[in-house]
């Protein structure tokens, strides 16, 4: 089985990359060759998911993927007066357009052997909104749209598609984020009813399941793993 990870330098990705070698052959992409060289994976592609595209798709043909996990993203924290054109831009080729592009080069495999495997990490903010990162939100909810409506167009070939949407990750961005937002972490943890951050481990362990034959009558679902924060307060 061979596997792409995107942006899997860090964080939530590097998890992901980590626990799925396991299972398959892990390919990896990212920004940085460096940190991709210390991936435990089998080849990488070095591509900034908000620019040319080519190297990675053409990657992504010779090495026959079963399954693609769309985990690379842009956060920006602005109010929405303050975007600049290059913000829009980057964001939503990051966020959308880049797997919308992957997903298409990856497909033509899937399809011939009738099986594959699409799971794109979303985040809650596409699920409820945020203030001040209406980009982030709009293209995580452009995500679980783009979900739904490739798990109704390949369902016969055997080709699943989900979103896992995950609330706020102790990760380096996760932390970030809120250095970025106008609440303390103390704030945000009161807003979660479980008090805590998930854990990477959790939705790299959401994501093998989701690959496995147990999980193949789950498609076009959008999973929210937030440690209950799209329930309410």
């Amino acid at each position: 089985m061979n596997i792409l990870v995107t942006g899997a330098t860090r964080g939530i990705g590097k998890v992901i990359a980590e626990h799925l070698s396991a299972i398959g052959e892990v390919y990896v992409t990212g920004r940085n060759e460096d940190l991709l060289k210390s991936c435990p994976a089998k080849d990488y592609c070095v591509c900034d998911l908000s620019s040319d595209l080519s190297v990675l798709t053409d990657f992504i043909r010779k090495n026959n993927l079963d399954v693609l996990i769309n985990n690379a993203g842009e956060y920006i924290y602005n109010p929405v007066d303050k975007l600049s054109n290059e913000d829009i831009n980057r964001l939503y080729a990051t966020n959308l357009i880049a797997p919308t592009k992957l997903i298409s080069a990856a497909i033509p495999h899937m399809k011939e052997k009738k099986w594959g495997r699409i799971i794109n990490i979303g985040s809650i903010s596409g699920v409820m909104g945020e203030a001040n990162a209406s980009l982030y939100s709009a293209s995580k909810a452009g995500l679980i749209g783009l979900t739904k409506a490739l798990a109704l167009e390949l369902a016969e070939y055997n080709i699943t598609v989900n979103t896992i949407n995950p609330g706020w990750v102790d990760t380096d961005l996760g932390n970030s984020s809120i250095e970025d937002s106008e609440f303390s972490k103390k704030e945000i943890l009161e807003c979660i009813p479980q008090r805590r951050f998930v854990e990477p481990k959790e939705i790299a362990s959401l994501t093998a399941y989701l690959i496995s034959e147990e999980a193949k009558g789950i498609t076009g679902q959008g999973i929210n793993l937030c440690a209950g924060l799209s329930v309410g307060i």
